[in-house]
């Protein structure tokens, strides 16, 4: 299929971004793209003013938080292609046919810009580098996908895939969960580097690397026990045993000095017990998920094959 810069549509999320959006705007139309929809959430600034100005279609959003913002304009969106990118200016336009170039060519249906190899000094803070490696790195443990950006918000995807994914975080966790839908509903997913600057020293961001940062990875092991449930509860089990082995430590510290700890030598079997059993669960969860996999993947070859 050939490029069709017409059947695509350029999602930006904003909020507070009127430094930038307008520019932003003007980049993607000077690269061809006519189609795009701003979904704002609620700005106190000239956000959407200059938007309107600069004839894109704006809509305002009805909650609150990015992955909202994402689901509610998912639901508008009519066009086959969707490129979803910031409005900080962080991101370039022109990488946007290299993100839409192998959903064209049918190689993929989800693609990702992997902001981590050509990001410009000032980009990001080392707070922000090493989170994103540690959540990167939690990721590809939870479910063994050799994804280098997950938190990327500049993506390409068809419209078939998208309504594909079952979405429900409203904020920052949105990146995280389409990442795991996709491995889920078995999607082919690409990376690509892209280019990733600065923000601008007007904007403000709106990511607190702590806070925001917890909830994400509270994500991917929640998440984790429908696709890799014995990370799930094996981590559950670990912590268990981990508190078994420093009571039981303890108990057999105070029998040497002649104590004997009753109750703690209960706890401690309790913990080791407790522990053994959510790695048991595991196994059978997984056992189980392993089932589930293959009955989609005889019903899909049957459903191809008609």
């Amino acid at each position: 299929m050939s490029l069709n810069n017409s059947d695509v549509c350029i999602l930006i999320p904003t909020l507070n971004e009127g430094a930038t959006i307008g520019n932003v705007i003007k980049d993607f139309k000077a690269e061809g793209f006519s189609e795009i929809l701003v979904i704002d959430g609620h700005s106190v600034d000239k956000t959407r003013e200059i938007a309107e100005a600069e004839g894109v279609r704006v809509v305002l959003q009805s909650g609150k938080g990015k992955g909202q913002a994402l689901i509610q304009a998912f639901e508008l969106i009519e066009s086959p292609y969707i490129v979803l990118v910031d409005g900080d200016g962080t991101e370039l336009a022109r990488d946007a046919h290299t993100l839409l170039a192998p959903l064209f060519e049918g190689r993929a249906e989800h693609v990702v810009g992997n902001r981590l190899v050509r990001f410009e000094k000032g980009a990001f803070t080392k707070l922000n580098l090493l989170g994103n490696h540690l959540i990167n790195r939690l990721f590809d443990l939870a479910y063994g996908v050799q994804q280098k950006d997950i938190l990327s918000g500049y993506r390409a995807f068809t419209r078939e895939s998208i309504r594909e994914l079952e979405l429900n975080k409203l904020g920052f966790e949105i990146e995280t969960e389409i990442s795991v839908e996709c491995i889920l509903k078995n999607q082919r997913v690409l990376e690509f580097p892209i280019s990733y600057l600065p923000r601008s020293e007007k904007g403000v961001t709106k990511l607190n690397p702590l806070k925001d940062g917890f909830r994400i990875g509270v994500t991917i092991y929640r998440l984790a026990k429908m696709h890799n449930p014995i990370f799930y509860f094996g981590i559950i089990g670990s912590l268990f045993i981990l508190a078994g082995i420093i009571s039981g430590s303890f108990v057999v510290w105070q029998w040497f000095q002649g104590i004997t700890r009753i109750p703690m030598t209960v706890l401690t079997s309790l913990l080791l017990i407790f522990g053994l059993q959510m790695f048991i669960f595991g196994m059978l969860s997984d056992l189980i998920v392993a089932l589930h996999k293959q009955t989609i993947r005889l019903i899909q070859a049957q459903y191809k094959s008609k």
